[in-house]
């Protein structure tokens, strides 16, 4: 007879494009995109490795495909909402979504990626833009500095040697290496974060970028 409720074999979850790239999301998070491998992500699957091309291309149709579906987390200011309220959300939230994936603001920059979630992302940032009067060109300008500081304070943060909660340690063990009368300068700033606790903000130079964007766009008209 054959054997039924709790011990009958669960069936396996069937595997699909989506189950395949969340996987190796999930794998990329945990380990890093050097370590995704076809076969690592198969066995994770619980499948051979060459099952996996019945639901993707290629490891690079995988890598675009999840910077896709990682794209598509950011949130994206709806129609009608005023252009500096629309780009300081939009930062803010892909500030979020990239340090989740440490991965995806390399893999962002150095691929050439127009799937549906970027292309949603990218559209209604300009159409945010257009609605507040920018032009075309000046749209570009905005989105490309917005974007340069997205970026770059990211990967910073991502690569400091330590946790920014740590920085009053670290500046502790950095000015015991050092001569206050011959640096008095770099003693008193790290003196302050020793003091203070202080950590980077990425909504410091966001409010410079907006602020100087708002102001060049009234002085346009």
């Amino acid at each position: 007879m054959a054997q039924t409720g709790d011990t009958a074999t669960p069936r396996r979850q069937p595997l699909t494009r989506d189950r395949v790239l969340r996987a190796a999301i999930a794998l990329a998070d945990e380990h890093g995109i050097d370590k995704l491998t076809m076969r690592g992500l198969g066995r994770e699957l619980g499948v051979e490795a060459m099952s996996l091309y019945n639901h993707v291309g290629s490891k690079d149709d995988i890598l675009d495909a999840m910077i896709d579906l990682v794209v598509e987390d950011i949130a994206v200011p709806p129609a009608g909402t005023y252009w500096k309220d629309a780009m300081r959300e939009r930062a803010l939230s892909a500030h979020g979504v990239l340090l989740a994936h440490p991965w995806a603001p390399m893999l962002l920059m150095s691929r050439y990626n127009i799937g549906p979630g970027m292309t949603r992302y990218l559209d209604a940032t300009f159409g945010r833009l257009f609605e507040g009067g920018f032009s075309v060109e000046g749209a570009l300008d905005a989105w490309n500095t917005l974007d340069s500081h997205l970026y770059g304070f990211t990967l910073q943060e991502l690569n400091l040697p330590f946790e920014a909660d740590e920085a009053p340690q670290v500046s502790a063990e950095v000015i015991s290496q050092l001569s206050a009368p011959d640096f008095p300068h770099v003693t008193r700033v790290i003196g302050h974060v020793m003091a203070s606790g202080r950590h980077e903000d990425f909504t410091f130079g966001l409010d410079l970028i907006l602020d100087a964007l708002e102001r060049r766009l009234a002085g346009s008209k």
